[in-house]
């Protein structure tokens, strides 16, 4: 397994900005599809946002279509969200997930090989 550490979360008002950082140790990074997901108080975990081992392929959840990005910098071992426009909808604890596979796997959180333990985003109104 890879060893996942999130970072960047924090209290933001409504229309701010946000980068969130997964920095992956233990195993080759590149041979990982890395993830975003997302889970709000009382509600489900959801998928924000997918990118595959080079960075070449990404897939993003309803939610984030047009205001979040991710990437990946394999030479950092990093993976990254850039959250902008955010809404109080957003809060929530984000989680960085590692899967091998690469694909409609990465339509819910099922089976993922690794998870960070999460970071806390919080956008006020």
């Amino acid at each position: 397994q890879v060893h996942l550490v999130e970072s960047g979360g924090g209290l933001v008002q409504a229309g701010g900005s946000l980068r969130l950082s997964c920095t992956a140790s233990g195993r080759t990074f590149s041979s990982y599809a890395m993830g975003w997901f997302r889970q709000a108080p009382g509600k489900e975990r959801e998928v924000v946002a997918a990118i595959d081992w080079s960075g070449d392929g990404t897939r993003y959840g309803d939610s984030a279509q047009g205001r979040f990005t991710i990437s990946r910098d394999n030479a950092k071992n990093t993976v990254f969200l850039q959250m902008n426009n955010l809404k109080p909808e957003d809060t929530a604890v984000y989680y960085c997930a590692a899967d091998t596979a690469y694909g409609t796997n990465w339509r819910t959180d099922y089976g993922k090989e690794s998870w960070g333990k999460g970071t806390l985003v919080t956008v006020s109104s």
